[in-house]
């Protein structure tokens, strides 16, 4: 295909940054060696009407949080009729956000761990009492597990709370599932193999997702494969009931029964060499350059 012009979006100004610039990095770096006239532009130092003004057809966001896969920006090109990859607007806005997202899953009947909707009022007490503990803190609406917080004593919900609430007014506390933390990649309406995650650190956070090398990524997972095949339905699923297409991530956890739980949806996952979707793209014999490629002629406008 002739992509024209085509701009890798990254950087912006979110608590992501950081991870956003290496996922464009390397997808620029890609893009090129596959002969694509592609080039950087961070929406944090140019205007979007620079897209039209500097000749681009087509944009590859590799965007992460806010203002880059919470579904502005994808409003923004589609009022500017530039094709963009991955999921749309309702479905970026939706998956962005994990209380909401979590609703559209209950309301059609996807399990979902047990969670509270905390604020500065909440009966920290109560909530402990009813999820369990340990249980899981965290803004609804940030990713790559920043402002994350695992709450193992009595008493602690509030101080969790309050570094939560210094990224989100909106904040979350979860239920902790013991039975494993699972991903799915989702390329072009088909799942990727299912990678198990076992980190080296008390839980996956943002350490042991981008700066550790002992983090294990277990492909296969170790499900056996009438329950991966179930695990890959149910991302499927659930991704499908927030819009989603193109591409992106489910992230899911088993309980100690093994029953599977519906965790977060992300609609412009990270494309680093730490990343889980070049990973299980690998592994289903898909290279990080045909990858990015495929993504890229996956694109729409509305």
């Amino acid at each position: 295909m002739d992509f024209g012009k085509v701009a890798v979006m990254m950087g912006g100004g979110s608590a992501e940054r950081e991870i956003s610039l290496k996922s464009g990095t390397a997808v620029l770096a890609a893009l090129r060696s596959s002969g694509i006239d592609a080039h950087s532009f961070d929406p944090r130092d140019k205007p979007l009407e620079a897209l039209h003004g500097e000749g681009f057809k087509r944009v590859f966001i590799a965007l992460h949080g806010r203002g880059g896969e919470d579904g502005t920006l994808q409003g923004a090109l589609e009022l500017l009729g530039i094709p963009y990859t991955g999921s749309g607007v309702l479905a970026s806005a939706l998956a962005m956000d994990k209380w909401r997202s979590k609703l559209v899953w209950q309301a059609a009947g996807l399990p979902v761990p047990e969670y509270v909707v905390l604020d500065a009022a909440s009966d920290f007490a109560a909530a402990e009492a009813r999820l369990g503990l340990p249980l899981f803190v965290k803004p609804a609406n940030e990713g790559s597990s920043i402002g994350i917080s695992k709450v193992k004593r009595a008493g602690e919900l509030r101080a969790a709370y309050e570094l939560a609430a210094g990224f989100d007014s909106c904040v979350i506390a979860e239920q902790f599932l013991g039975g494993g933390e699972y991903t799915v990649g989702i390329l072009a309406g088909q799942a990727l193999p299912v990678i198990r995650i076992v980190p080296a650190t008390e839980f996956y956070d943002y350490e042991a997702k981008y700066l550790r090398d002992d983090t294990e990524y277990r492909i296969p997972s170790g499900l056996g494969d009438e329950r991966e095949r179930e695990m890959r339905d149910l991302a499927l699923r659930a991704f499908a009931v927030l819009g989603g297409r193109g591409w992106g991530r489910m992230d899911l956890m088993l309980d100690a029964a093994g029953r599977t739980f519906c965790l977060e949806a992300n609609t412009s996952p990270g494309m680093t060499d730490h990343s889980l979707v070049p990973m299980a793209a690998k592994s289903a014999g898909i290279p990080f350059t045909q990858l990015v490629v495929k993504l890229l002629e996956e694109a729409h406008c509305g």
